[in-house]
């Protein structure tokens, strides 16, 4: 199981300035997906729709649709949709294969729309390195795109098995006509002369006060575990995760990804806060690294 079969089955297609691209990218990252969570990549083809006047109507309202914006601006914009049968297959598969024989309907459909997420967390990877500059999903929900702008639609089919299960796939206009670097050149304002770099005197350079200033994550840790995905995924509210960390044990505290320090925790004018117990050695430091 693993290995990676993929097939791009691209039909002719008048589509002006058609993103293959982002086609491509969605069918590679909805394939890495899959084998991440069941140990199989599936056969995934997709095929552009033609612009014809059945495809400029409002889209299917009776599909599960996923409208996902990318921090590029809410014009940028990818939709997925799929029909009942179809996304309770795949959602059923996926648990299937970690072990979940019996789930219900809501953890098959969560379990689908998580799957899309996932792919979609890739596509905004792969846009952040089109256009020079972090992106990340924003905002997703569940929504018809019946009164959005339309643009390149695409069907994706993932073969399970005997059976061939389409996805809708819809990009906004802009989101499709994104070019390489695009959002880098907009996001730089035109500036009339560059600024010039300020020079440090050696003394102010070996100073530390230039680092007094400098922000660092600090956090606290109470304890880990390890469980199987099946075990993750029967996971809801009220559930207890047993940690690797007696009650009496002192709680880690976290710099930087680095444990500096342990202590106990404490009430602090209602806020929770820790005093602390130890601080650890340099070599410590190093074997702690999160």
């Amino acid at each position: 199981a693993g290995r990676w079969r993929r097939a791009l089955n691209v039909a002719q297609s008048n589509i002006a300035d058609s993103p293959r691209w982002l086609a491509e990218e969605w069918a590679r990252q909805l394939t890495a997906v899959f084998e991440t969570m069941t140990g199989e990549a599936p056969y995934v083809t997709f095929t552009p729709l033609e612009p014809t006047a059945e495809s400029a109507e409002p889209a299917p309202s009776d599909l599960l649709w996923w409208k996902q914006p990318f921090s590029l601006g809410s014009q940028f914009v990818l939709w997925t949709g799929a029909a009942e049968s179809n996304w309770q297959e795949i959602g059923r598969h996926i648990l299937t294969c970690a072990g979940v024989d019996d789930a219900d309907a809501d953890n098959i459909r969560s379990t689908y729309l998580e799957t899309v997420r996932q792919a979609l967390s890739g596509i905004a990877a792969v846009l952040s390195g089109r256009a020079g500059m972090e992106v990340s999903c924003t905002d997703g929900r569940e929504s018809t795109p019946s009164n959005e702008p339309s643009g390149p639609r695409y069907s994706f089919e993932v073969h399970l098995g005997d059976q061939a299960r389409p996805i809708i796939v819809m990009f906004s206009p802009s989101l499709a006509a994104l070019p390489e670097k695009a959002a880098s050149l907009a996001a730089a304002p035109p500036s009339a002369e560059p600024p010039k770099p300020q020079m440090l005197s050696p003394a102010k350079m070996n100073s530390i006060d230039l680092l007094l200033d400098v922000e660092l994550p600090v956090s606290l840790s109470f304890g880990r575990a390890q469980l199987p995905l099946k075990e993750v995924i029967k996971l809801t509210t009220g559930s207890i995760v047993e940690l690797n960390r007696a009650i009496s044990e002192p709680v880690d505290v976290i710099v930087n990804n680095c444990v500096i320090a342990r202590g106990e925790v404490v009430v602090v004018e209602g806020n929770f806060g820790i005093r602390i117990r130890q601080v650890i050695s340099r070599q410590e430091r190093l074997r702690t690294l999160y």
